[in-house]
C-alpha cells in the first residue's frame, strides 16, 4: 500500500446507514458526522460556525421540526427532555462534507472524510448504473409493444383471410355441361 491510500477506519456500511435522503437530497446528520469524526457535536458546529461563509445552503442546512421530528422517529434519538439535543440539527451534502476537510484537520476526520467521499461517489454511480438500466428496460418494453401490435395486426390479417374462406367459393375452371 502506499502512503497516498487511505485504508477505512470504519465500516462502509456504518457510513452508508448514516446516510439519509432529505429534500431530495443525500444528507448526513451533525452529530453522526461529529461521531464518526470523533469529535463532539458541539465541537463539530462551532468549527462549522466560525467558519460560515464555507457553508451554503446547497451545503448544508438546518432541519425543520417536522424533517427533525420524521427522521427522529426512523432513526430512534433521545427526547430533548430526557438529555437529547436542544436544536433542531445542522445536515451537510457531499459538498458540505467536503468542505468539512478543510475545517476539522485531524487525522481521522481527514481519513473518514476521504472514505465518506468515496461512499458518495460509489452512490451516485450505483444510481447513474440503475438509471441505465431503468432506460435499457423501458427499450426493451417499447420494444416489445411494438411486437405486440405487429402480432395483433398478423392475427387480424389472418382472421380476414379465414373470414373470407368460409363463405361460399365460385367455381373456376372448365365445366361440363351435363352436370
Amino acid at each position: 500500500m502506499t502512503a497516498k491510500q487511505v485504508l477505512p477506519i470504519i465500516p462502509d456500511n456504518t457510513v452508508v446507514n448514516k446516510i439519509y435522503e432529505l429534500r431530495g437530497l443525500k444528507v448526513m446528520l451533525d452529530s453522526d458526522l461529529a461521531e464518526l469524526y470523533g469529535v463532539e457535536t458541539k465541537v463539530l458546529n462551532q468549527s462549522i460556525r466560525r467558519n460560515i461563509e464555507r457553508f451554503p445552503d446547497d451545503f448544508m442546512f438546518q432541519l425543520t421540526s417536522e424533517e427533525w421530528e420524521s427522521l427522529r422517529s426512523q432513526i430512534v434519538t433521545s427526547k430533548a427532555k430526557r438529555g437529547g439535543r436542544t436544536y433542531l440539527p445542522n445536515v451537510f451534502t457531499e459538498h458540505g462534507i467536503l468542505m468539512l476537510s478543510s475545517v476539522l484537520n485531524s487525522k481521522q476526520a481527514i481519513q473518514v472524510n476521504i472514505q465518506i467521499v468515496r461512499i458518495f461517489s460509489r452512490i451516485r454511480q450505483f444510481i447513474v448504473d440503475n438509471v441505465e438500466l431503468k432506460l435499457e428496460i423501458e427499450e426493451i418494453k417499447k420494444t416489445l409493444n411494438n411486437h405486440d401490435k405487429n402480432i395483433e395486426l398478423v392475427f387480424t390479417y389472418l382472421d380476414r383471410l379465414i373470414d373470407k374462406k368460409i363463405g361460399p367459393r365460385k367455381r373456376i375452371g372448365y365445366m361440363p355441361d351435363d352436370l
